[in-house]
């Protein structure tokens, strides 16, 4: 193989490939990306069994050929080249080694064979759908913080995306909750997108859509089976990510319809009245109080250990008064996602889940546990 690339095109795509490989693999293969030089182009592609990440990008190809070499390497290797470098990659008859070559820099790099790479085979795909990458990104930033991390409830360790009616018209919808709070966000389904099965995106790969989504492109492909999704980005960009094997919660439940007590308070500075307080609050318990009556909110944290805080903020509120606990940190990750100048609260009683929106109707929901306080 020989082929010599722009090292900016070839930094830009070993940077989105090479982040799904492990830093520490018992199977030395999958250390590795696969480099194959064909036609007019480089393609590089990267997995850890779960994701499969694959990007070409123009090159101007001597001798086709294949081979892998160790990802970070590579990636750190192309990184510390000049701006503006042609970069040049060979390998002998063998295909023990590979060599870089850029201006006066020359390495070599052990390689492994291309015929060991696993092949995260997507098999049949039936159904198909574009979705602007505004929109599919929202979806993910909307959610992706309440995404549970215990392994234990593994069906909990993603976002689950499925189609539903609602009201008259079919919605495409995300929801992630780790049983403390729970996160979910709407928009029109898209064309095609209705009649495809529930699944359950991993947090693993949420997080590598999300720093893809952050690279432009106007809109993405996606390509669905009930055990895998296809995502494919502009310029030759396509992910595929096995799916969590598990049945998502009926979180219908978990949200409030009845909660009769309603707080309007404004988001910026309530956010930041509950950071001031939660100063105060042990790392563990993290609770700050809630304590409400006509037009007023006290917010207060109380720690045997260090001290205690207090705050007013003039809110809109007419119900019976209220004490109700919440975790600082839950909070703040909620209040940060809300898009308008104002918070609105729907609650109960100081023991149920508290219902929290910009506004009446909108497409962004969340729904968070009290603490005793």
């Amino acid at each position: 193989m020989r082929v010599t690339v722009e090292r900016a095109a070839l930094l830009r795509s070993l940077g989105h490939v090479h982040r799904v490989v492990e830093r520490r693999n018992t199977i030395p293969i999958l250390s590795n990306v696969l480099i194959r030089a064909e036609g007019s182009a480089l393609q590089l592609k990267a997995t850890d069994l779960d994701i499969e990440v694959t990007e070409s990008v123009p090159a101007d190809v001597s001798d086709p050929g294949a081979t892998t070499v160790p990802a970070h390497v590579i990636y750190d290797i192309v990184r510390k080249l000049p701006d503006g470098a042609q970069v040049s990659l060979e390998t002998g008859g063998e295909g023990g080694q590979m060599t870089i070559r850029s201006g006066r820099s020359r390495f070599a790099l052990g390689a492994l064979p291309e015929g060991d790479f696993p092949d995260l085979a997507a098999g049949e795909m039936p159904h198909s759908f574009e979705i602007g990458a505004a929109d599919l990104k929202r979806l993910i930033d909307k959610t992706q913080f309440a995404i549970s991390t215990e392994e234990t409830r593994y069906y909990l360790n993603g976002i689950y995306l499925h189609v539903l009616e609602a009201e008259g018209q079919p919605v495409l919808r995300a929801v992630a909750t780790d049983g403390h709070r729970l996160a979910r966000v709407e928009m029109p389904a898209p064309a095609g997108s209705p009649g495809m099965p529930g699944v359950i995106v991993p947090r693993k790969a949420v997080a590598e859509i999300q720093k893809l989504l952050d690279d432009g492109g106007e809109s993405v492909g996606v390509d669905l089976s009930p055990a895998k999704v296809r995502l494919r980005f502009a310029d030759g960009l396509t992910l595929i990510s096995k799916l969590i094997d598990g049945t998502f919660p009926d979180y219908q439940r978990v949200i409030p319809a009845n909660n009769d007590k309603r707080l309007t308070v404004e988001r910026d500075a309530f956010a930041k009245a509950v950071d001031r307080v939660s100063t105060i609050s042990s790392e563990r318990g993290r609770a700050v109080k809630l304590g409400l009556t006509e037009g007023r909110l006290a917010l207060s944290v109380n720690n045997p250990d260090s001290g205690s805080a207090t705050e007013e903020l003039d809110v809109d509120y007419g119900a019976s008064a209220l004490d109700i606990g919440f975790n600082a940190r839950y909070l703040l990750d909620i209040t940060a996602q809300l898009e308008g100048d104002t918070a609105l609260f729907k609650l109960a009683d100081p023991g149920s889940p508290t219902l929290i929106q910009d506004r009446e109707g909108s497409a962004a929901l969340y729904v968070l546990m009290p603490m005793r306080v």
